[in-house]
C-alpha cells in the first residue's frame, strides 16, 4: 500500500540524464520536500568534478569531487593561491596536483563565484 510512509527514495539521474550531460544538473526533491543543492560544475580536472553549490557560503571556494573523495579548497580570491581547507578521502600526492590546476584556473574560478554570489569574495 503506498502512502505517507512509503519513502522510496529518487535516484538522482532519469534515463535523458545519463545519456546527456547537463552542466547544471538540479538532483529531485526527496520523498519529504527538502529538495537538493544544485551543483554547477565549473572545471573538469583529472575525471574530478570541481563544483560550486548556488547556496553556499563565504569565502569563496570549490568543491572538488570524484574517485570516493571530496576536498575544499578556498579560492583566496582574486590573488590566490588556492588553500586547502578540508580533505575527505583523497591522498597528498593528488591534492597537491590539484591545488596546481586550480591555481591555473583561479580567473575563471573566481569569475564563477563572481556570477553565482555576487561580488562578495
Amino acid at each position: 500500500m503506498a502512502g505517507f510512509f512509503d519513502l522510496r527514495i529518487p535516484t538522482p539521474f532519469n534515463s535523458t540524464e545519463k545519456t546527456h550531460y547537463n552542466k547544471f544538473r538540479q538532483f529531485p526533491k526527496n520523498p519529504i520536500g527538502l529538495g537538493f543543492a544544485t551543483m554547477p560544475t565549473v572545471l573538469a580536472i583529472f575525471g574530478l568534478r570541481v563544483v560550486i553549490y548556488l547556496n553556499d557560503h563565504r569565502p569563496a571556494h570549490v568543491h572538488v569531487q570524484g574517485n570516493g573523495g571530496e576536498a575544499v579548497f578556498d579560492l583566496r580570491c582574486p590573488s590566490g593561491p588556492p588553500e586547502l581547507r578540508e580533505n575527505y578521502g583523497f591522498p597528498k600526492k593528488d591534492l597537491v596536483r590539484v591545488a596546481g590546476s586550480l591555481a591555473a584556473e583561479l580567473g575563471r574560478l573566481c569569475a564563477e563565484w563572481r556570477k553565482i554570489h555576487g561580488p562578495h569574495y
